[in-house]
Formats: C-alpha cells, sequence, structure tokens
C-alpha cells in the first residue's frame, strides 16, 4: 500500500510531505495505481520547480518507493502561494486517487 502524509502548519499551510510503499495493485510496470500517485507527486515537485522557481527539499530512495519533500522557510509570501497551490492540487488528485483506489493508496492529511 502507498502511504501518503501530508504535514501542515497551524496556519493550514503544508509543510511537507512524503509517500511510502508500493499498491501493489497489478504486476510490476502494469500497476496504474502507483503509477498515477508517482506521476501526481513528482509532476506537482517538477511544477513547483518549474513555474515558482522554488526548490523543494527532496529525498528519495532510487527503487521509488520513498519520497520526502519540504516547503523551505525561505520563500517570499508569492512564492509560499504558488507553491502551496500546486501542493493542494496534488493532494486532492490523491484523495481522489484514495477514495477509487482505499485498498491500494491512504492519505493522512494532519495538522
Amino acid at each position: 500500500m502507498i502511504k501518503v502524509r501530508i504535514n501542515r502548519l497551524a496556519t493550514g499551510r503544508i509543510a511537507s510531505f512524503s509517500m511510502s510503499g508500493h499498491a501493489e495493485s497489478g504486476p510490476y510496470g502494469h500497476d496504474l495505481v502507483c503509477a498515477g500517485a508517482s506521476a501526481v507527486s513528482i509532476g506537482a515537485v517538477n511544477a513547483v520547480q518549474v513555474l515558482c522557481q522554488t526548490e523543494l527539499i527532496v529525498e528519495m530512495e532510487d527503487d521509488g518507493g520513498y519520497l520526502s519533500c519540504t516547503v523551505p522557510d525561505s520563500l517570499t509570501e508569492a512564492q509560499h502561494r504558488d507553491v502551496q497551490l500546486l501542493l493542494e492540487g496534488m493532494v486532492l488528485s490523491l484523495k481522489s486517487m484514495e477514495e477509487e483506489y482505499e485498498a491500494f493508496i491512504s492519505i493522512t492529511d494532519r495538522r
């Protein structure tokens, strides 16, 4: 199962997120849940980097079973706003996947 953890500040702002595990919803190379979750999360990280000109603090494992991203504290208010919009879009996409495939992906969203 893929476990996603969204960590928020008291203000509701996303401070970090992590994804770990594998969905195992299909054979290796044909696991649509894993592919979808990976595409959504990596796409969000790439969008933050390119569109917001912001480098998240990223940790990944080579086998694709772990991703951790932290939003740096040193952003301008405009950068924070834009980064949050993209990350909230990622969370919505992942929650949609969880609704459809709850046996394969679990999301914890906490303050």
